[in-house]
């Protein structure tokens, strides 16, 4: 986080979200009961995103199929791409559509390195609080009446994370992230 911050790499914090349509309720408090419309179905658009952690600016890869390796390969061109002459890591958590061998063998030979998570810690890929953003944001409570007003809404709030968001992002995503091995580390000094 120190190298991206001092402009020495590209970190990319990198992970899939899927989003239901229909799958966000809300709670409205009035004294007369109101009726709330709401989308029928369940269509699910999938983003994969790179989130830089400096910029806030966020890669993304969409679909309404599935997420699997390509979409990773294709992620990690985009960027490779975009970010040409300039050392890229991403941080990703151990979904096996990012761990397979296809994935790593990609990136070593368009030379990205992946930094891989601990199982089971999903508080230290700081995209999860993106993605988190952005269901508050545009879909808590929120009617859309076609599929396609839905993923304009997903995708107007993802793309203006580096502008009209920047500040909210900036206190959601910042370097204190707790490690565990910093967390056993003042436990032995204090004691």
């Amino acid at each position: 986080m120190a190298q991206a911050s001092e402009n020495k790499v590209k970190l990319f914090f990198v992970d899939a979200s899927h989003f239901v349509m229909g799958g966000f309720s809300g709670a409205i408090w009035t004294k007369v009961r109101r009726y709330v419309p709401t989308a029928s179905g369940r269509q699910r658009y999938n983003v994969l995103g790179a989130l830089d952690f400096v910029t806030k600016r966020v890669e993304t890869i969409t679909n309404s199929t599935y997420i699997t390796a390509s979409e990773v390969i294709a992620l990690i061109d985009k960027l490779a791409t975009a970010y040409y002459g300039v050392p890229i890591k991403l941080v990703l958590d151990n979904a096996r559509y990012q761990h397979c061998k296809a994935v790593v063998e990609h990136a070593v030979a368009v030379g990205v390195e992946l930094i891989f998570l601990p199982t089971y810690s999903p508080n230290l890929n700081l995209i999860e609080r993106l993605w988190k953003f952005v269901k508050a944001e545009v879909l808590n409570a929120a009617y859309h009446s076609t599929f396609d007003d839905f993923t304009k809404a997903i995708d107007a709030c993802v793309q203006s994370t580096h502008t009209i968001h920047k500040k909210q992002l900036d206190s959601l995503i910042a370097g204190g992230v707790q490690f565990f091995g910093d967390l056993i580390e003042k436990t032995a000094i204090a004691a």
